[in-house]
């Protein structure tokens, strides 16, 4: 399950990188707004609870 933390931060950060660098695709950056911060509170819960995956 942490790969998929990563895999969903990685493409976030490419959603805001292309977000920013064209403004016609500026609903790109809440997507990847929305990813990180997704991927932020599954981390966060994982840290908190102490849960390893298998």
């Amino acid at each position: 399950m942490n790969l998929l933390v990563i895999i969903i931060a990685i493409v976030a950060v490419i959603l805001l990188i292309t977000g920013g660098v064209t403004s016609s695709l500026n609903f790109l950056i809440w997507v990847g707004l929305a990813l990180l911060i997704i991927a932020l509170i599954v981390f966060l819960l994982r840290f908190i609870t102490g849960k390893k995956s298998v």
